[in-house]
């Protein structure tokens, strides 16, 4: 059964102080032990999807996992790391209980640490 929710994320480069444009994120869903791809984007200017990762009709409650490809985006960037790369990619797992609401899930990251909540 599909709700009226839906999710967005926004990533934030803690070590440059803006947006994180162009990183690529991944969205999955979580059945037991199996991941099933369902979408992914790039984020723009703004460090947003041009459009939410998990639309109305596709939203339900579940289990999923974002994964911010970190990595890729420092190298783009010209932040050179050890190998292998501290953070790489970015895994955020979470859950979905409430079929109807907006949530948002955003990532605030640096090349040695980030953090995230539940945001409006």
């Amino acid at each position: 059964m599909t709700g009226s929710g839906y999710l967005t994320t926004h990533v934030l480069d803690t070590a440059r102080g803006c947006p994180a444009a162009g990183m690529r994120i991944t969205l999955c869903a979580i059945e037991g032990d199996t991941r099933r791809p369902l979408a992914e984007a790039v984020t723009n200017a703004d460090g947003r999807t041009d459009a939410p990762i998990l639309p109305q009709g596709a939203f339900h409650p579940g289990i999923y996992e974002l994964v911010f490809h970190a990595g890729a985006y420092f190298d783009a960037g010209g932040i050179s790391a050890e190998a292998p790369r501290f953070l790489d990619e970015v895994p955020i797992r979470f859950g979905i209980s409430d079929g109807s609401a907006h949530y948002h899930v955003p990532l605030l990251l640096s090349p040695f640490g980030y953090s995230t909540y539940r945001g409006s």
